[in-house]
């Protein structure tokens, strides 16, 4: 688990492909890595990657091919920076949210537009995403917890402080940038709660109107 809050931007290293799968070399920059060991999770781009070598400028880690299908990572090169972030323990200030460190889908910026010294960009996320994304509710972009400060339809806005901009990657990003997206853990976890005994069926396909009225909520 992590929080969203961006502790160091790395570069990658060095891609190796691996029979369909791909190995990373992440040099880590300014990332403490005294008290990771091998096996431990580091959040890259908000994807959790396991470090399989610590070569003692950063970590290596193995990229399945699921992983490489479903978010950015596939197009990252040598040189890219990527946010980094170790799994929180149980004395982590919990900054951000609550954060698997599993992407749900990749999204696209729609408008990057400057504001005072803040920067507002627009993400249209994936449709079938849309429903899982609240005005002011936690979304993760590229492994940065954000607060969603509007939403219409599938597209939400962003403000990104000063501070934010400098410390991650999301200085680099411009009109057309693909982005990883996690949504809130607990918006998942809720809808599967909501379907009740509908959830064991093979054929169930999430909360619609019948069952919300089924189990009460409308009338």
């Amino acid at each position: 688990m992590f929080t969203g809050i961006i502790e160091a931007v790395g570069t990658i290293q060095a891609i190796e492909a691996k029979g369909g799968d791909v190995r990373m070399h992440i040099h880590t920059g300014k990332l403490d890595l005294s008290d990771v060991k091998l096996g431990d999770s580091i959040a890259t781009n908000g994807v959790c990657l396991t470090a399989i070598e610590l070569p003692g400028d950063g970590y290596v880690a193995d990229v399945s091919a699921e992983t490489l299908a479903r978010t950015t990572l596939a197009r990252l090169k040598m040189g890219t920076p990527v946010n980094l972030e170790k799994a929180l323990t149980p004395t982590t200030r919990l900054g951000g949210h609550l954060v698997s460190g599993h992407v749900d889908g990749v999204g696209e910026v729609v408008s990057r537009t400057a504001i005072g010294r803040s920067i507002k960009f627009v993400i249209r996320a994936p449709n079938e995403l849309a429903k899982y994304i609240a005005h002011k509710g936690s979304v993760c972009i590229e492994g940065i917890s954000l607060t969603v400060n509007a939403v219409n339809g599938a597209e939400f806005d962003l403000n990104i402080v000063p501070h934010t901009l400098q410390e991650t990657t999301l200085q680099h990003l411009n009109v057309g940038s693909p982005v990883n997206l996690e949504v809130d853990l607990i918006a998942r976890y809720l809808e599967r709660l909501l379907m009740g005994d509908q959830a064991a069926d093979a054929g169930a396909s999430g909360i619609s109107e019948q069952l919300l009225r089924e189990s009460g909520f409308m009338k």
